[in-house]
């Protein structure tokens, strides 16, 4: 919620050590990751949807778990707040972790705050908002500009425990705020006081019934704009372009109101309005336009109005998350499902080296197919906790436990915000046919058929031979270094290529036995993957083929995945952009003899890598 202060302390001080007991007592298993797996981060839930621990949605009648009703003395903090209670946890922060700066403009925090009351705290634990910083002390209370950029630090070796409450407030709330203090100002004789017991129950508490709309009133989407615009760069050249598209969807929208209200006999109306609006605001480039926060104009919006405004067959949004881009419409998520937006999105997948670029390059050229015009890795890990730092470093490895609502939204519009065709024009049509290629997708395919449910995967086969030799190079050239400081890797040669499992136990070991097993573990992820889909779901392309006969192998290739194709190939296609020296097929023999002392390591994976390739 967008406070006129940064931070609100308010003046109220609990027993620390009274929350801390209780709060400790709760064994390792009770506390849930975070749900994008955020390094350091977890909780245990205190009010949720149905009083479910595990459910993370917005919407719904919120109730007490089975852990707020172990602990009477929260019950009683909370009952102090004098709010309607949504959804409430215990917070964790691992010491020497953070919270990355992010905002909050998620619907469910547009009008609500986040109470914090520390229980478990160091002085060095430092929160971050809009250029301030303190520093919350145990037992006291504070509520924050959420829709500020901030971030937390915990700069200590022990963990940050906090209760962490989300509230439109109440009546007694509002009281306790017009009493607090603003730490960078001097109030005189302002001090805290001692919470009293009042031995509150549960039954005394107020929970959040209603908290997503089913169809959002015109007077809510207009204060939604106004707001927004009131933010908003609007010296920008782009800016008038999305009010004009505002202001006429919201008299559509109020117009439909008029005669529909809430009835679903209206809701397929009011989607393509919001379909209309969504694709109005995305042509008049309105992610251009800035926020006083930092974040884009069209981003917000989407995640306000687009999103939000109507749940007709959308699953509801939910998830911890601070998208600085706006979740948007996401279908549903189980492989296979339909989806109105993204259709039969094609990804290349195979260890790096084997011929991507060119084959990329090449189907790129078919008429109404977009592509983001080179590999993805800023759009993929640009999401926050899809970046191998919020693996531990572990690997590059994503699979269904990351494709989180919030993530699949994120990620969906990051795609569709970067497509271009062939002709560098924008998609335009209600459905799209994206090709994407990145080797990490190799290490993707479970987390990608789950963002993007028509999605199809071609598996690209190279001679292993001539792959293995292409990665030495490609090490030896750093042209292709993915890590210049990759945490316990002490080899004198950056990190090269994608991470794989298992990367650790490589250090040291001389270039050819690095990349054997980077391949290897590659292809170990790939086909596993590949063998948990259906069997139309992918098929295979070779590198030889495409080299040798290049219409026969790019025609089979587009009638596998229904391209269309309209250029004719001539009989030596181009190099493609990443080629390091001019490719050719005995140019591995300059290699032979440390290919072949690697060979045994791999073989039973190449003969496996064969029969995939015969599909």
């Amino acid at each position: 919620m967008r406070l006129q202060a940064r931070f609100i302390q308010l003046p109220l001080q609990y027993d620390a050590e009274r929350l801390a007991k209780e709060v400790l007592a709760f064994s390792e298993d009770c506390w849930l990751p975070h749900p994008q797996r955020y390094e350091g981060n977890d909780f245990l839930p205190l009010i949720s949807v149905n009083g479910e621990a595990a459910n993370e949605s917005f919407t719904g009648q919120m109730a007490p778990t089975e852990y707020l009703k172990q602990c009477p003395y929260l019950i009683d903090v909370l009952a102090s707040f004098g709010a309607s209670l949504g959804r409430t946890r215990l917070m964790r922060l691992s010491g020497g972790a953070e919270v990355n700066p992010h905002v909050d403009i998620h619907y469910y925090w547009r009008d609500r705050m986040r109470i914090h009351v520390p229980i478990v705290t160091q002085p060095s634990v430092t929160f971050h908002c809009g250029g301030l910083t303190v520093n919350m002390a145990p037992g006291e209370c504070w509520i924050f500009d959420t829709f500020s950029r901030h971030r937390v630090i915990n700069d200590a070796e022990r963990k940050r425990i906090h209760l962490v409450c989300d509230t439109v407030g109440g009546e007694g709330f509002w009281n306790l705020a017009a009493q607090g203090r603003l730490p960078e100002r001097e109030t005189p004789g302002w001090a805290t006081r001692a919470f009293a017991l009042t031995g509150a129950t549960l039954d005394q508490l107020e929970y959040e019934s209603q908290n997503m709309p089913v169809v959002m009133t015109p007077w809510e989407i207009q204060g939604h704009i106004d707001f927004l615009f009131r933010e908003a760069q609007q010296q920008h050249p782009q800016f008038q372009h999305v009010a004009h598209a505002a202001s006429r969807f919201t008299h559509v929208w109020r117009a439909l109101w008029s005669t529909f209200g809430e009835s679903k006999a209206g809701w397929p109306r009011y989607r393509k309005a919001l379909e209309e609006f969504d694709a109005q605001i995305r042509a008049v480039r309105a992610s251009e336009v800035r926020l006083r926060n930092g974040s884009d104009l069209y981003a917000t919006i989407a995640a306000l109005i687009v999103v939000s405004a109507l749940r007709d067959k959308q699953e509801d949004v939910s998830g911890e998350t601070r998208p600085d881009v706006a979740p948007v419409s996401a279908p549903n998520i189980n492989t296979g499902a339909s989806d109105r937006r993204f259709d039969r999105p094609v990804f290349i997948v195979n260890p790096p080296r084997s011929g991507s670029s060119l084959l990329f390059e090449t189907l790129a050229q078919a008429p109404n197919l977009y592509t983001v015009g080179g590999e993805s890795h800023q759009i993929v890990e640009g999401v926050r906790g899809l970046g191998v730092q919020a693996m531990n470093f572990d690997s590059n490895c994503l699979d269904e436990a990351q494709a989180s609502p919030d993530n699949v939204a994120q990620l969906r519009q990051r795609f569709e915000e970067s497509l271009r065709d062939r002709d560098g024009k924008p998609p335009s049509a209600e459905r799209i046919r994206m090709l994407e290629k990145t080797p990490k997708n190799a290490l993707r395919i479970p987390f990608l058929a789950k963002v993007f449910p028509e999605a199809r995967f071609i598996y690209l086969h190279r001679d292993p031979r001539e792959v293995l030799s292409s990665m030495i190079e490609g090490w030896e050239s750093g042209r292709f270094v993915m890590y210049r400081n990759l945490p316990g890797w002490r080899d004198q040669r950056p990190w090269s290529f994608l991470l794989t499992p298992g990367w650790r136990e490589l250090d040291g070991l001389p270039l050819e036995r690095v990349v054997a097993a980077q391949w290897l573990s590659a292809m170990q992820v790939l086909l596993d993957s590949l063998d948990k889909l259906p069997a139309d779901r992918w098929s295979a392309a070779r590198y030889d083929a495409l080299i040798a006969d290049p219409n026969a192998e790019i025609g089979r290739i587009c009638r596998a995945v229904e391209f269309d194709w309209d250029r004719p190939l001539g009989n030596d296609l181009p190099l493609a952009r990443h080629t390091v020296s001019k490719p050719s097929a005995d140019k591995w023999r300059g290699r032979a003899e440390v290919i072949e002392s690697v060979w045994p390591s791999i073989a039973e994976m190449v003969a496996r890598a064969e029969r995939a390739a015969a599909r």
